[in-house]
């Protein structure tokens, strides 16, 4: 199953009045640094944080009404978790969120408070997607995943479709598109709305050094996962081997993918909000941090998409540190 042009329309009529416009964002400093214009598209500035609204209030939107009455249940370890808390919440669903004990206080703290109930788990030992498909069959409730889904990719190519009319109305050509990446379903739905609106625009994603599947799927030209990654700081983009839904697409619409440390992605924390105004988190950062870290100096203008800004206090002062 794959999505169309068509259906991240019929998405971005869903959520039409629901998910912010979110703002680009240029820095005369960021651009000198990363050696080429740098176009920054502020997800981070979308409702609970992250680009995952437009996904999840998609999936939610396009229930029926005996199945927003039975419920929802999704696994995250915090993004996808407050965007499906908050669409629920607005649409009137229960919800309950499987979350790894280790997830960041801020996204906790997030879901807790637009009401959704959290199951928690220990990654390490026990599996989100065999609890969450417990719970489903046990209350009847419809799986929400964070990116394999139809729905949710088309979602969140609605970001894409923004992202060319702003470019349009400015005048402006993008040479390059870099875009974070966990499961891929951002990348698969901006992708897909780029090869429609502006073809001639190269796709790249970013992720985390340690959580390089993507990368890897294609040296190999196979979709393959990672047997024991590392830790990161990246929490966001901890996804060990590319979607099934999500790779194929991908694998089509891509022209390469980059990864970045850790502590690259810190620094990116610190310049962007010195010279951007934004807060990001480090799985948000990783766009454009490829870009700082000189990787798109080839090209004269290069978009990015700051994908989510939830960071915990703790994290950011340690950026700011640096």
């Amino acid at each position: 199953m794959s999505i169309t042009f068509n259906d991240i329309m019929s998405a971005s009529s869903r959520l039409d009045g629901h998910a912010r416009q979110t703002p680009i964002i240029e820095s005369a400093e960021i651009n000198a640094i990363a050696g080429c214009r740098v176009l920054a598209k502020a997800e981070c500035l979308q409702h609970t944080g992250s680009f995952k609204y437009r996904g999840a209030y998609n999936r939610l939107s396009a229930m029926s009404a005996e199945e927003r009455a039975r419920g929802v249940v999704a696994f995250s370890s915090g993004n996808h978790a407050q965007g499906v808390s908050r669409a629920a919440k607005e649409l009137g669903v229960d919800a309950i969120i499987v979350m790894p004990t280790d997830a960041p206080k801020v996204k906790v703290d997030g879901v807790l408070a637009d009401g959704a109930r959290i199951h928690s788990y220990d990654r390490l030992t026990e599996s989100r997607e065999g609890i969450a498909a417990e719970i489903s069959k046990r209350d009847g409730r419809t799986v929400v995943p964070s990116f394999d889904d139809p729905y949710i990719i088309a979602g969140q190519g609605t970001a894409g479709i923004e992202l060319a009319a702003q470019c349009q109305d400015m005048g402006v050509k993008l040479d390059a598109l870099v875009i974070c990446m966990g499961g891929g379903g951002l990348c698969a739905g901006i992708s897909t709305a780029f090869k429609t609106l502006l073809p001639s625009t190269k796709i790249y994603g970013a992720e985390p050094s340690g959580y390089n599947d993507h990368q890897m799927s294609f040296a190999r030209g196979r979709r393959v996962g990672l047997d024991t990654p590392p830790p990161t700081l990246c929490d966001a983009l901890m996804t060990p081997r590319p979607g099934a839904l999500t790779w194929p697409i991908n694998s089509k619409n891509l022209s390469g993918v980059f990864d970045v440390s850790d502590e690259e992605c810190l620094m990116t924390l610190q310049l962007a909000k010195r010279h951007m105004d934004v807060t990001l988190e480090p799985g948000g950062s990783v766009a454009l941090t490829a870009a700082l870290g000189g990787k798109l100096k080839a090209f004269e203008t290069v978009g990015v998409i700051l994908s989510g800004g939830n960071v915990d206090p703790d994290v950011m002062a340690r950026a700011m540190a640096l």
